[in-house]
């Protein structure tokens, strides 16, 4: 029986990879996965064997990587962050269900932008929190301003995933509007690109001032709740402790 491991190997280097990740990496006949996180493990493993498809070719990928498998192969398919959060996890069971293929399925996790970005930051998750991605391509529009102003409701941490393009230049505004409904202008928002690679930078600064903010798809923006305070050039998040 082949095997077919969904890999979250984290932010991309290879400090923030789990032992696991980097055995099965490792151990792989074959690395199959997105151009860009292909070229990422070349750096680190450039002896190993591997087969990309571009953005948009997702289910195309997943097919590949479940045939070969079923080639009694072992496959190691490849996500940044956490393979089971926004990554290959999901549509991997789904096409090998769909294939009917007997093969071998374990996801893999890894550090995931969220958390990866909250290093950075300080400690902004240190309470309740929902990661919300602003892309419309597989969501509704409408579904993902409802589950901000859901969010903003409940009195919620916010990470942000995919928080602007090219296409979608004012979305992260929006968001920051539908939060203002619920919680201060002055509310601490983090904001980090590129977290855990050689790129990385980040900044700190409010809801109101958010939209004034450089951010692009390789950033992740943590808007914290009504507790949320920064010292000492950190942003932090009470849990509830008695001090």
């Amino acid at each position: 029986m082949g095997n077919l491991f969904v890999v979250g190997f984290g932010p991309g280097g290879y400090a923030h990879m789990t032992a696991k990740a980097i055995e099965v990496i490792e151990k792989a006949d074959l690395i199959t996965g997105y151009t860009t996180y292909v070229e990422m493990l070349k750096e680190i493993f450039p002896d190993k064997t591997y087969l990309a498809t571009p953005m948009m070719q997702e289910v195309k990928r997943c097919r590949m990587a479940v045939e070969e498998a079923m080639k009694d192969q072992t496959v190691a398919m490849v996500s940044s962050g956490d393979s089971g959060i926004y990554g290959m996890a999901g549509i991997v069971y789904q096409v090998a269900e769909e294939m009917q293929a007997d093969i071998s399925i374990e996801t893999v996790p890894g550090v995931t932008a969220a958390s990866a970005a909250a290093s950075v930051l300080g400690a902004p998750l240190m309470h309740d929190f929902a990661v919300i991605s602003l892309s419309d391509l597989m969501t509704p529009l409408e579904l993902i301003w409802k589950r901000i102003a859901c969010a903003g409701q409940g009195d919620l941490v916010v990470c942000l995933y995919n928080p602007k393009s090219k296409k979608r230049t004012t979305y992260v505004e929006r968001a920051a509007e539908i939060l203002m409904e619920y919680r201060s202008p002055d509310t601490p928002v983090g904001i980090v690109r590129h977290a855990g690679r050689k790129e990385e930078s980040s900044l700190i600064t409010t809801l109101e001032k958010l939209k004034d903010a450089e951010i692009d798809m390789f950033s992740v923006v943590i808007i914290g709740n009504s507790q949320s305070y920064v010292s000492q050039e950190k942003m932090i998040t009470p849990r509830g402790y008695q001090l």
